[in-house]
């Protein structure tokens, strides 16, 4: 059969162990998961009792436009309706953007260590890949990134704050670079992690969008707002950018069901202030772990935390989670010796951090 040469060698999406997994792998009666960066804290309580009300006529198809949910979004943003792209998870609006602007004619442009679907769905549509090492602090070289730039460059992907290093790249540092850019070259701003920065000197990029046209931004429910499961991501951008993208995107793209949750949770601004508080709170369990045991860490601005072990992170990972903990090993993020953990509730941090003492304090010995 006739497939793509560029799929030769590509890999398809390896989630981690599932929960159901290590329990019956280890004998374990619970196990708790701090690997995919979900929200402990679950999400508004409104959506259980959307849940438990059900009357959905499930044979009807949803609302193609999401249109609920995209006026209230629209609002919520200060932008027009027409500024919106809803996708099945922002996954989806990343793969709609490879499929509108990526082909072998042009290439793609992002960090070395970030989020691995923009090259996996770039390589898909036969474009060349550019990386650029992270800066040692683990942010953007976004001069590097702009010198890479040519007359053939479509995408510039910038994930900010960076997954899986959880830095924040200066909202200054950005700007600069989109005054500078091609107006021709598509920004694709990834901010999965938006809800959680907490540094004042965070610029809500939205508004940036009048003066560069050729910025998308993307955000997501999956993660703050706790509805990893509804599959619900959109896109910000120009109207003209917008307009070329909706074509690639599937009919009914998002459920019924998805749309009605993520409209809900959209009004519980309480439940995210919650969230970001708590988050905050469990970063500093973190924070004091790894200062005490003089381990390095990025800086992080997400509800997860990198850290240097100084240790073979797969055999960390093993044992994390013969202990009931599941987290990241580095060595799948293209940092070996390092573990990326979800920050969960102080329970669950405490948990897990009691286990890596036993880790760190028995290779320091």
């Amino acid at each position: 059969m006739k497939f793509k040469k560029q799929l030769e060698g590509l890999q398809a999406y390896k989630p981690g162990r599932t929960m159901e997994e290590v329990k019956k792998a280890y004998g374990l009666s619970e196990v708790v998961k701090l690997a995919s960066n979900e929200n402990p804290y679950g999400s508004s309580p409104k959506i259980q009792q959307l849940l438990s009300e059900g009357g959905m006529d499930f044979a009807l198809y949803p609302d193609g436009y999401a249109a609920s949910l995209r006026e209230s979004t629209a609002k919520h943003l200060g932008v027009k309706e027409t500024q919106l792209i809803f996708g099945n998870g922002s996954d989806e609006i990343i793969l709609l953007v490879t499929r509108a602007l990526l082909s072998p004619s042009v290439n793609s442009i992002a960090a070395s260590i970030t989020f691995s679907q923009y090259e996996h769905n770039a390589k898909i549509e036969g474009a060349e890949w550019i990386s650029v090492p992270l800066k040692e602090d683990g942010t953007h070289d976004l001069e590097t990134m702009l010198a890479k730039v040519t007359n053939d460059t479509a995408v510039v992907w910038i994930c900010n704050p960076n997954n899986p290093t959880g830095t924040l790249t200066p909202s200054k540092d950005i700007y600069s670079f989109l005054e500078r850019v091609p107006s021709d070259v598509l920004i694709v701003l990834d901010e999965a992690y938006y809800e959680y920065v907490t540094v004042s000197d965070y610029e809500n990029s939205i508004p940036w969008i009048e003066k560069f046209p050729n910025l998308l931004v993307l955000r997501t429910f999956s993660k703050a707002y706790g509805l990893a499961a509804f599959r619900v991501g959109y896109g910000v951008g120009s109207e003209e950018v917008i307009a070329q993208l909706e074509p690639t995107r599937e009919p009914f793209n998002n459920t019924s069901i998805s749309q009605q949750a993520a409209l809900l949770a959209l009004e519980d601004q309480t439940f995210i202030q919650q969230t970001v508080q708590q988050n905050t709170a469990g970063k500093s369990q973190y924070i004091e772990f790894c200062e005490r045991h003089q381990l390095r860490y990025y800086p992080t601005q997400t509800n997860f935390i990198l850290i240097d072990i100084e240790q073979d992170s797969d055999r960390a990972f093993e044992y994390l989670m013969s202990k009931g903990y599941i987290v990241r090993s580095g060595a799948a993020l293209g940092i070996p010796g390092t573990l990326r953990i979800t920050i969960g509730t102080k329970e669950q941090n405490d948990g897990v951090l009691h286990h890596l003492e036993e880790l760190v304090t028995k290779e320091k010995v």
